[in-house]
């Protein structure tokens, strides 16, 4: 699902069994105010290894914690035995990847976890980016352009109205929309 920017809708919260980077689990309610890039990925995909998680650290290491969170989420859907918590540690600690990272809650009915069921992701890597009132301003699976995510947080952080209640566009409150099976309660496929 690739939402053009007219689109707004809010995700329903993640569904994470571990976290690691952090000290304490984290909300998507507990980010509002700032602006939110979700980079889910697998430690075995090269796409992600290579360029997303590359881009997620820069992203972290070049915007304040104050203005933007960025949080991965290990979102497994093959290779499931290989892929388990410890050897996440591992990886993590290898590469350095100093952002919070979440488990993606496995799902009991099938290899698909369960926020990537959630969020309608067609695979790894995929990018979400979110404003600073907790509406989806990306929704991308694969390679993003650098200039391109580092333009949108850009133009997220220079939006001048912060009232977490309501997104005013050109001055008017736009209402929670819903776009395909997505409502301000979540999205379902």
């Amino acid at each position: 699902m690739n939402l053009p920017l007219n689109h707004y809708v809010r995700l329903p919260e993640w569904q994470v069994s571990t976290w690691v980077n952090t000290p304490r689990s984290i909300t998507l309610e507990s980010l509002r105010g700032k602006v939110v890039l979700l980079h889910t990925f697998q430690m075995l995909c090269p796409g992600c290894v290579m360029h997303a998680l590359p881009q997620a650290e820069r992203v972290h290491q070049t915007f304040s914690d104050q203005d933007v969170a960025v949080v991965g989420l290990h979102t497994v859907f093959e290779h499931h035995s290989a892929m388990n918590v410890d050897a996440l540690h591992a990886f993590i600690r290898e590469f350095r990847w100093s952002f919070p990272i979440g488990v993606d809650q496995a799902s009991p009915d099938g290899d698909v976890p369960r926020t990537m069921t959630a969020y309608g992701l067609r695979g790894t890597p995929s990018h979400i980016v979110l404003d600073q009132h907790g509406f989806v301003r990306m929704h991308q699976f694969g390679r993003v352009d650098d200039l391109n995510l580092g333009g949108l947080i850009g133009q997220l952080l220079a939006e001048a109205d912060h009232d977490n209640s309501n997104l005013r566009m050109n001055g008017q409150v736009m209402p929670d929309i819903v776009v395909g099976n997505c409502t301000q309660e979540g999205c379902s496929r």
